[in-house]
């Protein structure tokens, strides 16, 4: 008997890789009726577009995707369009509205609902269970939903809702068959990393959750990504400091070191309490790198309070960081405050702190030169294999790059490299003999 052909469902994902896992469920719950893919350049019947609504420039990039998808499905190239996620949560009435040839919209938590409009019954059985899209040697694990927090200029608790951790058991066990498929990394995300465990078992337990998951025979490296630092739970450095499968790599947005600016902002902290607290970190694990993220043209941001966070940042010397230009979200408390610093300005201001992170960041890696450090390798890509080290996230952190040239690395290996040079974001280096 002929054997009918699977239809095509490509599952683009936009966002953050919160969003990515939320695919990857949803992928694995399609693998046995449908071809599964994640390429928004490949031909299928059917697109999902798993949308970001975090700010402007995504809710842009968004829009544009479901433009495209429905210019596809007009030329014939597409059957179906579907839309979930964060933006299509938040906007879902608007966007039918103004998108008719889209199938069909759902929210972040409408799992069920997307798999019977394709025909699909839901599988308990394969909680836990993911069609991994990132190289098979690291996934990321998320270990909650939503948040608690009340972050001025966030949307995020209007759309995911209140922090909901995922029970210990059921994290072990979702790490315990990545590992399984062959992950050595694991990346842990959360809205708050920190928070896990407040709301099922009255106290913070996310040192307890990495130590737990430092056991998992085949996981080398644990990364953490996401803390608050309202309430940071001070367990969780010795963790950092004594367990060598934790990374010593903390990803924790700072948002601004002005006092007046994080009041308003309702991040729980002043300014001086912020920066003593970011001094402790490196004091208690020496060597850690630190990786924040900072807004710039926050609602009355002046000149002067500007050159705080500039000089914040020159005391601080960050390994990585990243920067946001404020854009009003709706319902949010900043909200119904004067938008009042120039595009102008805001531009003008993330350039001058980009700038001067690149010098930092010049200079770190500079030191790193005549050095070893054990590096995984992602991909080989043109003349170079390139890995990171334990200080490196994926995508967003340097790379470390080895020439390919007389060697045969394997992907997702780990090799002792010795850094032969630098720029500004990227290390180069060579693979020690064994």
């Amino acid at each position: 008997m002929r054997k009918t052909k699977k239809q095509k469902v490509n599952v683009v994902t936009l966002g953050c890789s919160k969003n990515l896992v939320d695919s990857e469920v949803l992928m694995r719950q399609l693998d046995d009726r449908y071809e599964v893919m994640n390429d928004s350049n490949d031909p299928s019947d059917i697109m999902i577009i798993n949308t970001c609504g975090f700010i402007q420039d995504a809710k842009e990039e968004s829009v544009d995707m479901i433009l495209s998808a429905i210019e596809a499905k007009k030329a014939g190239k597409l059957r179906k369009v579907i839309v979930t996620g964060c933006l299509s949560q938040r906007y879902k009435s608007e966007l039918a509205e103004e998108m008719s040839n889209v199938d069909a919209f759902f929210g972040v938590n409408d799992l069920p609902q997307i798999l019977k409009t394709l025909e699909v019954n839901y599988k308990k059985e394969l909680v836990g269970e993911r069609h991994l899209t990132t190289p098979s040697h690291f996934a990321y694990l998320k270990i909650s939903e939503g948040c608690d927090r009340s972050c001025a200029f966030c949307a995020i608790p209007l759309i995911r809702g209140k922090h909901m951790s995922k029970p210990f058991e059921a994290v072990v066990a979702e790490a315990e068959k990545l590992a399984a498929k062959g992950v050595k990394e694991l990346l842990l995300i959360a809205q708050d990393l920190t928070y896990y465990g407040l709301d099922l078992y009255k106290k913070r337990r996310i040192a307890g959750l990495v130590n737990r998951l430092s056991e998992i025979d085949g996981i080398e490296w644990i990364r953490l990504h996401y803390a608050y630092p309202d309430g940071f739970p001070e367990d969780l450095l010795d963790v950092m400091q004594h367990n060598p499968k934790i990374c010593k790599y903390l990803d924790i947005p700072l948002q601004h070191i002005n006092s007046r600016i994080l009041q308003s902002m309702k991040r729980g902290l002043d300014g001086e309490k912020t920066r003593q607290l970011a001094l402790s970190w490196r004091k208690k694990v020496p060597g850690m790198a630190l990786r924040s993220t900072f807004i710039v043209g926050y609602p009355g941001e002046t000149e002067e309070e500007f050159r705080q966070l500039l000089d914040f940042i020159a005391e601080m010397r960050f390994d990585r960081l990243g920067v946001f230009q404020y854009s009003p979200e709706e319902n949010t408390t900043a909200f119904a405050l004067p938008d009042d610093v120039p595009e102008i300005v805001k531009q003008e201001r993330e350039d001058r702190l980009m700038a001067l992170q690149q010098e930092i960041s010049l200079e770190l890696n500079d030191k790193k030169v005549g050095k070893t450090f054990k590096v995984i390798i992602d991909k080989k890509e043109g003349d170079f294999y390139v890995g990171r080290t334990e200080f490196d996230s994926p995508e967003v952190d340097n790379e470390v790059l080895i020439s390919a040239e007389g060697s045969a690395l394997q992907t997702g290996r780990f090799y002792q490299v010795k850094i032969t040079s630098s720029d500004f974001y990227d290390l180069y280096g060579e693979v020690e003999k064994l």
